[in-house]
């Protein structure tokens, strides 16, 4: 089995940094969805792509997979570039480039 660790960015629609603090442990997608026949719904025929655990480090979670066995992934943990904005800068002048 594969599986890819790596840290959860911010939820788009909040301000917050509440569950980006710990790594994630997912089962790689090996079957594709569908969309269901009765109900429509989307359909998959493997349920491990719906276990997510959770690690407080990298390293335990590159450890837990080796202990069971596991091909592992680790994708890179990104950064937040933060830029200083002032109230001010709203209504500052900009000339255009010609």
């Amino acid at each position: 089995m594969q599986v890819k660790i790596f840290k959860p960015s911010k939820n788009t629609m909040q301000s917050g940094l509440a569950k980006t603090k710990q790594w994630q442990l997912e089962f790689v997608q090996h079957t594709a969805r569908s969309p269901e026949p009765l109900m429509g719904w989307t359909q998959s025929g493997d349920t491990t792509n719906q276990v997510k655990l959770k690690f407080t480090s990298c390293d335990e979670a590159i450890s837990y997979a080796q202990k069971m066995g596991w091909e592992w992934s680790v994708e890179k943990e990104r950064k937040r570039k933060i830029l200083p904005r002032n109230y001010g800068d709203n209504f500052k002048y900009v000339p255009f480039d010609e």
